[in-house]
């Protein structure tokens, strides 16, 4: 046995499984890094999985039982070749601090031999995730002529609601309403008298309508002139709209790039 053959154990029994126990010297251990925020916080990253090592000791047998069936080897003879291989590569690594796993990392060991493992830059042991990649939210920089052009789209809006008024005389249509009880009513005197008062029950809520629909279309305005500069400066200057969004100690953690 040998560290390359040890080493494609460990890898292929880590893809179903979160743990390989090496008997008597630790454990390697894969667990799921969730999805995180870089680019101060316009790029998603997927999530993955991330292998690291547990000096510790630790029971488990998947180990010895893949050797065992890959081989062709009764439990007990595989299990005493994993632990006379092992026993060989402890003294190797606190002389060495060093041991390459090849596909896989490397094992090291600090001045007081405590173990810990860094892993290859292009190791894969996440089947799920196949194909995920970092996704930007950066998908366009305005320039200034296209700047320049949405202010001039801008100024045309606001100044639109101001010939509106002129469409406030729509309330004619009741008017057949009122003429009719003038007909029916003989007596001159109870036809001024509807008229009296009827005619402000009519204008007043024309008024109301007019003003209610000017406000309207000035609050409109107003909210839609604040998202789209909101919008503008946002692009132009994100970092100026992080400061409102986040604190100092959530700005850090965007910041920092994996």
């Amino acid at each position: 046995m040998d560290i390359d053959l040890l080493s494609k154990m460990v890898k292929e029994l880590i893809l179903d499984n979160d743990r390989v126990v090496l008997p008597g010297l630790g454990s390697f251990v894969a667990e799921i890094v969730p999805s995180t925020f870089s680019d101060k916080g316009y790029t998603i990253n997927p999530p993955y999985r991330k292998l690291h090592f547990r000096s510790k000791p630790d029971e488990g047998s998947e180990l010895v039982q893949f050797y065992a069936q890959t081989n062709n080897v009764e439990f007990v003879v595989a299990e005493r070749i994993i632990k006379d291989f092992i026993s060989e590569l402890k003294p190797v690594i606190h002389t060495k601090k060093i041991v390459v796993f090849p596909g896989l990392g490397r094992l090291r060991a600090t001045k007081e031999n405590n173990l810990f493992f860094v892993a290859d830059e292009d190791l894969d042991i996440y089947p799920d995730g196949f194909a995920l990649e970092p996704v930007s939210l950066k998908t366009h920089q305005e320039t200034r002529e296209e700047v320049a052009a949405v202010v001039t789209d801008l100024k045309s809006i606001l100044q639109e609601p101001e010939a509106e008024p002129e469409a406030e005389p729509v309330v004619e249509v009741p008017e057949p309403v009122v003429e009719e009880p003038v007909v029916e009513m003989p007596a001159p005197e109870v036809q001024i008298e509807e008229v009296q008062v009827e005619e402000p029950l009519i204008e007043e809520p024309a008024k109301k309508k007019g003003s209610l629909k000017k406000a309207l279309i000035i609050v409109l305005s107003i909210i839609f002139v604040l998202l789209l500069a909101y919008a503008i400066v946002g692009r132009v200057a994100p970092d100026f709209v992080d400061s409102f969004l986040y604190t100092p100690e959530e700005l850090k953690i965007l910041n920092h790039k994996l």
